[in-house]
């Protein structure tokens, strides 16, 4: 997650973006994310103070880019380390498969579906503690990407409760077509 920050903030707000961010992190959590790999598991606490450095970075003009860079991670490294679990004939398929998306990045915690219907679900957060909006957007930026990865036509989501809010937990309705 911290890569795929680091490569989003090149793409979209230029060359100097990661560093300015970075600057912003104490030395030592700036090596660790500076050395980090892609696939290396690290603590929540660091990628959040990740997110909110690039927040400060890139958040004052562009408050939903979180959002964005949750689609992005999921188009590059995350086709990229898990096509088999993003690309399903349908969106169900993947909503509904046995392996956790979400736990593969995630602990703990998990991305539960609490209603499926054709074209619809809805996806509740539990046992996990976002502590940030950005986790948020980021999820729904993820969520509508891994949708269209997973054959849905015009996907939305809409991020509709927030613990972070006062609400008993976080939860994400979702829809789309088919092709």
């Amino acid at each position: 997650m911290i890569r795929s920050t680091l490569e989003f903030l090149r793409a979209e707000s230029g060359a100097g973006a990661p560093a300015r961010a970075l600057a912003r992190l104490p030395a030592d959590a700036r090596a660790r994310c500076e050395r980090a790999d892609a696939t290396e598991e690290l603590p929540y606490a660091l990628v959040r103070a990740m997110w909110e450095a690039a927040d400060e970075v890139v958040g004052p003009e562009d408050p939903l880019w979180s959002e964005r860079a949750g689609a992005f991670s999921i188009r590059s490294t995350g086709v990229q380390l898990y096509s088999g679990i993003l690309r399903k004939s349908n969106p169900t398929e993947f909503l509904t498969q046995s392996v956790s998306l979400f736990r593969l990045y995630y602990r703990p915690g998990n991305m539960e579906v609490v209603y499926e219907a054709p074209g619809t679900a809805v996806l509740r957060l539990v046992g996990f503690d976002a502590a940030t909006p950005l986790f948020c957007q980021r999820q729904t930026g993820g969520l509508r990407c891994a949708l269209t990865l997973a054959g849905g036509v015009e996907p939305r989501t809409r991020h509709v409760r927030c613990a972070l809010e006062g609400d008993a937990y976080c939860e994400w309705e979702l829809g789309w077509g088919v092709g």
